[in-house]
């Protein structure tokens, strides 16, 4: 286990350190902010369309594989993106990312439900998503600065050597993450391989699809944070050093994790969801009026109380309701809400920075919370029905 959330923390650290100046470098190189936004959430648009299968294969062979190629995958973005001349590059650069972020993180996530016992899935799930807090912390702080004093590409030496780390924890790795099934889902399983029999059900999980959906809308403005905070605070001439932004969030999240560890396997899906959408709103219109780093740190606190916990709520609950048979099927649903979000958010941020005032870029992100809200309110009785079935 302390080797598979090694590896995750390396997967998770490389990804967020490019992701977060994929917007900056694209302008640096031309990119119009149309550009700068499809630039960004192009890996995720790749992911979206590759984890199913990623997902599938998880549930019928090594973990270890998978993830391996995945690594060697980063390991030749990273060295793409060092070398990148244009944003056309940049944009194909990216495209390899995907796959290799498809194949990571749905194995990964599937490798530690496979050592969980289902009752603590919660808990443990929490633990593991702390491993991603501190990823997500150090990779775009370090990020941040190491482009400040060193420049873009050479920054990019370091998600690199991320992905060279990654692959030697996973070598080290005792248990390979064989696939686990039940004899009706195997029959499934060896059924659906044959073309005839092949079904959505063999790269979705239905019941998975809803919550998905509605982590999907906050995933949206907490990347489209994640690509556009140092070019929005550089616009307004903001007087605030971003770069404490993330290891606030990290920090914030990994005592929120631990302190409601119990919550995650006791209370509803709706108590977070309303808890949750509270203090996305509430941390999104820190980030419209913040004018020093009180505001900035304020609102990462916030952002940690909303997408970072809605993130193991929505994890934990996904395997749960699909059980651990078809917890990579389960995964890879839940993380195309991801995909969708870490895409859509980016794409939409470029927008709205290259087509309105900046002072609405975050008003206009207010818009999603509600939105969730109501999805989850016309789809609840099938997710939780079908789950009791």
């Amino acid at each position: 286990m302390a080797l598979v959330m090694l590896a995750t923390f390396c997967f998770m650290a490389s990804n967020t350190l490019s992701s977060l100046l994929m917007a900056g470098f694209s302008e640096s190189l031309g990119a119009s902010g149309a550009m700068m936004g499809l630039v960004a959430g192009m890996m995720s648009l790749v992911s979206l369309f590759c984890r199913p299968i990623a997902g599938n294969l998880s549930d019928r062979a090594s973990k270890r594989l998978l993830v391996g190629v995945g690594s060697v995958l980063y390991l030749v973005s990273s060295i793409w993106y060092a070398t990148a001349t244009s944003p056309v590059s940049l944009l194909l650069a990216r495209m390899v990312n995907g796959v290799g972020f498809a194949c990571c993180s749905v194995c990964l996530a599937t490798w530690m439900s496979l050592l969980l016992p289902i009752r603590h899935m919660g808990a443990g799930m929490g633990l593991y998503g702390t491993t991603n807090a501190l990823a997500m912390a150090l990779g775009p702080a370090t990020g941040i600065k190491m482009h400040q004093l060193i420049g873009y590409r050479h920054t990019f030496m370091i998600s690199m050597v991320m992905a060279v780390l990654m692959m030697i924890a996973v070598l080290f790795i005792k248990n390979g993450g064989h696939p686990v099934a039940s004899r009706r889902d195997t029959a499934a399983a060896e059924s659906s391989l044959r073309p005839h029999h092949l079904s959505p059900r063999s790269v979705v999980e239905p019941r998975v699809v809803p919550l998905s959906l509605v982590f999907m809308l906050f995933a949206i403005p907490y990347f489209a944070t994640q690509s556009f905070i140092v070019t929005y605070a550089n616009t307004r001439h903001l007087a605030v050093e971003v770069s404490l932004f993330y290891p606030c969030y990290a920090i914030a999240l990994l005592i929120m994790r631990i302190g409601f560890r119990d919550w995650f396997d006791r209370k509803s899906f709706r108590f977070f969801l309303v808890i949750c959408s509270a203090c996305m709103v509430a941390s999104l219109l820190c980030l419209d009026l913040m004018t020093s780093d009180v505001l900035l740190l304020l609102s990462a606190v916030l952002m940690a109380a909303a997408y970072g916990v809605m993130s193991s709520v929505t994890q934990a609950q996904a395997v749960i309701i699909a059980g651990k048979a078809r917890s990579g099927i389960a995964n890879a649903t839940y993380y195309a809400g991801i995909d969708l979000g870490m895409s859509l958010g980016p794409v939409l941020g470029g927008l709205i920075y290259g087509g309105v005032p900046i002072a609405w870029f975050y008003p206009l992100f207010m818009i999603t919370m509600p939105a969730a809200g109501l999805l989850y309110a016309a789809t609840a009785g099938y997710v939780h029905g079908r789950a009791r079935g």
